[in-house]
């Protein structure tokens, strides 16, 4: 997928270059009026279904049947729903086909909408003439995206449609995998926008701007980065995780008072009426200003050049057509010849936090994810969080952990990962507090 030039020119006038930190500070970028929202979900939706046929063709399915209530929809029904509807209706089943034969320029999916058995008979008659050989139905019990069809409306389905139709049902979660996971053309722009947010937020609460050493605290901080991202008109898909870290696992449910000389850890992640979410970590230092401290220790900043050399790590394992296992594995061997202990984690995003796709390491499953995610390839036009760790020994002889994440997409046309906005190199400082430190205010881009 190419970007286009106004996405071009905002990386340039942003000063965001690919695996680089930004050479400017980030402001606060504003998405479209809700009404133009609407248009481009409605548009990004229909270039997936576009796309339908050749993955049903691809998975050697000739159609794909959900079912499901309001309130209880299949995750695939979000992408496929028009932009100003927000809950399924009564029951609502889904037909989607390879556009020949008997459903040759019919709508795709079908839908029928009914909480009657009225909706059957048409459903029946569908199918018949359609006469599908193999049906994927999202009953895969390994993720989550693939296995939407809930136990109630599969019997609902064997009651009304009988064993013929669901008989010939299959499980194919890579199907739904990768119709979500990949993205469509025209969201990279409003990514942009929202990872510069990103950094704007950050940037300003981890800063002397918010931060008053020995006064404010961790959960202060995360309150004001929920209270920023309102203002932006976007949320956040889990609450801002503001640590400060001791070497180990950051541990967001203590309210520490900041004091000079922490390390300190965020994990945030936005979400935005155009359904896209981002997943970011960064690391902040204290100066003990009251010291004549003016830069941070040499052994953090190398903490953070290590886990920076981890990342590129990951990037160059990820290598279209692998499996999420087999990146993490190629990862891990890098890691070890360079004699670099750490952890990696990384995992699709875009319409969900964690979304659809290979995922390359978990905290728990360090070195092999078993079954669908761990097996799955990767793709192009992707986004990914690369999220990871790399340990370093600092100057008192203690081995802290070193977390980042970052959001990086597959650029095509130079057939490789970028990041989305630039990554963390530097530390974010606490300077010593002054009246003049400015704040930052949103600024409007329509």
């Amino acid at each position: 997928m190419r970007l286009s030039g106004a996405l071009a020119t905002l990386l340039l006038s942003s000063g965001a270059v690919a695996q680089h930190h930004p050479a400017h500070r980030a402001e606060y970028r504003s998405l479209p009026s809700l009404r133009e929202q609407a248009k481009l979900l409605d548009g990004w939706r229909d270039q997936r279904l576009a796309r339908v046929p050749a993955l049903l063709e691809k998975y050697d399915v000739d159609a794909w049947l959900m079912g499901m209530r309001e309130n209880a929809e299949d995750p695939v029904w979000h992408s496929v729903r028009d932009a100003t509807v927000f809950a399924a209706r009564r029951r609502t089943v889904l037909l989607f086909h390879r556009n020949t034969s008997a459903l040759a320029g019919s709508a795709n999916p079908l839908q029928w909408i009914d909480n009657t058995d009225a909706l059957w008979p048409s459903i029946l008659s569908s199918l018949g003439a359609y006469d599908p050989k193999r049906i994927a139905l999202n009953i895969n019990g390994e993720t989550g995206y693939s296995g939407g069809l809930s136990a109630g409306e599969l019997e609902v389905l064997y009651k009304n449609l009988g064993g013929l139709w669901v008989g010939r049902g299959v499980d194919v979660p890579g199907l739904a995998l990768e119709f979500l996971a990949r993205r469509v053309e025209g969201q990279e722009v409003y990514y942009v926008r929202m990872m510069e947010t990103v950094w704007a937020i950050i940037e300003e609460a981890f800063s002397e701007r918010f931060i008053i050493p020995g006064v404010t605290t961790t959960h202060d901080v995360a309150w004001f980065m929920r209270d920023r991202i309102q203002d932006t008109d976007m949320t956040t898909w889990s609450h801002p995780h503001v640590s400060v870290l001791d070497g180990g696992f950051p541990d967001e449910s203590v309210d520490r008072v900041i004091v000079e000389g922490d390390l300190l850890h965020v994990d945030l992640g936005l979400a935005s009426g155009l359904r896209l979410h981002t997943d970011t970590q960064h690391l902040c230092y204290v100066l003990r200003a009251s010291q004549g401290e003016t830069e941070p220790p040499a052994h953090l900043v190398e903490g953070l050049r290590k886990a920076n050399r981890v990342q590129d790590i990951i990037l160059e394992s990820m290598q279209l057509g692998r499996t999420g296992n087999q990146a993490l594995t190629a990862a891990l061997h890098t890691m070890h010849e360079e004699g670099i202990y750490g952890q990696v984690y990384a995992h699709p995003l875009g319409d969900w936090g964690h979304g659809p796709g290979a995922v390359i390491g978990f905290v728990n499953l360090p070195t092999h994810v078993p079954g669908v995610l761990g097996e799955t390839p990767l793709w192009p036009d992707t986004y990914y969080s690369i999220e990871s760790y790399a340990e370093h020994t600092l100057e008192n002889g203690q081995t802290w952990r070193f977390f980042t994440e970052e959001d990086v997409w597959w650029v095509s046309e130079r057939n490789h990962w970028e990041w989305v906005y630039g990554r963390q190199e530097r530390l974010h400082l606490v300077r010593p507090w002054t009246r003049q430190a400015p704040t930052l205010r949103v600024q409007p881009d329509f």
